[in-house]
């Protein structure tokens, strides 16, 4: 049975979407929306579908079983809520809002709704990510480490603190994600940051460059996650989880287990975003909400853990986070 999809945001994230949607049978693509109406219609014309700029009008017109949500920190303006009203389930891109008062309201009104609800982050469906949370299940963890280095992203409203969050927020939040999923709930933060704009090479930029968070686990478990967007060099990206007799270190479809005499890396050849979306339509098909790995109560945990790494930068204090609702 075909699943009808639109899309609020086409730009880069959704291209990638675009490529996963097209080897899944049931996903039928139909309506696009964008305020850039020329990238919308470049959507639509792929799929044979109709292009929108305002989700207002899309809503009304297409009769939707599903709408992917694939606009920056700052861009989410009631697309959530007016869809899981009409029933429609939801795929949002990390992360979920800007601020999380604004994810506590969509969080609410997708409950309310009862839609199925998936946040983009698609580590969690790399077959290297389902290999390490095995070998680690049961496991005390004594330390964490992990990383997000790369370079200035290329879209203006990224390297502004206001519209993006910065490097914490958009970019390394995997990270912070995977450490969720891999080892636990965290409950503390400590930041550093390096923020001066002169080396951001934008003269409009304000984002930090680096950024050192320290982090307590619920599990009592100690780490640290570092990032970076001023690099011109390559960096690396992924995390590293350390046990008595097991380190297990995740990356890009890569994992490394090691122990006395032994070390074996694990390659998964998978695409994890084409394994998230048929994972979201086979749920969408069944109900079976098992499928889904980060719903969107997940993606605003994540979400609290890098506002509060951000903030705790700002301040120079520790800050914890609240373990109940």
């Amino acid at each position: 049975m075909p699943i009808r999809i639109g899309f609020v945001g086409t730009g880069g994230i959704a291209q990638t979407h675009f490529d996963a949607l097209s080897q899944i049978e049931e996903a039928q693509p139909i309506a696009f929306c964008d305020v850039d109406f020329e990238r919308a219609q470049r959507a639509a014309h792929r799929f044979g579908g109709r292009a929108y700029t305002e989700w207002h009008a899309m809503l009304d017109n297409e009769a939707l079983d599903a709408l992917y949500v694939c606009v920056p920190p700052h861009g989410h303006d009631g697309a959530e809520e007016a869809a899981a009203e009409r029933g429609i389930h939801l795929f949002i891109e990390k992360p979920v809002a800007r601020t999380l008062e604004q994810a506590r309201r969509i969080e609410a009104a997708i409950q309310k709704a009862g839609v199925l609800c998936m946040v983009g982050y698609h580590f969690r469906y790399y077959g290297a990510t389902e290999r390490a949370k095995e070998q680690l299940q049961g496991l005390p963890v004594l330390m964490v480490k992990g990383a997000w280095e790369g370079g200035m992203p290329g879209v203006p409203w990224w390297r502004k603190h206001a519209l993006s969050g910065g490097q914490l927020v958009e970019q390394t939040t995997h990270i912070f994600d995977l450490a969720r999923y891999l080892v636990g709930e965290i409950v503390e933060v400590f930041a550093y940051r390096l923020n001066k704009p002169e080396l951001l090479h934008h003269p409009d930029g304000d984002v930090n460059v680096s950024d050192v968070v320290c982090l307590k686990f619920a599990n009592g478990a100690v780490g640290v996650i570092t990032d970076t967007n001023g690099l011109h060099a390559p960096g690396e990206v992924g995390l590293k989880v350390y046990t008595p007799h097991r380190v297990v270190e995740v990356s890009w479809g890569r994992m490394v287990e090691s122990e006395v005499n032994r070390k074996e890396e694990f390659y998964s050849r998978d695409n994890p975003y084409l394994r998230e979306s048929q994972a979201f339509l086979e749920a969408i098909r069944t109900g079976d909400r098992r499928l889904i790995r980060a719903d969107y109560s997940e993606g605003v945990k994540t979400l609290a853990v890098t506002l509060a790494a951000d903030e705790s930068g700002k301040l120079g204090l520790p800050i914890k986070l609240p373990t109940e609702r």
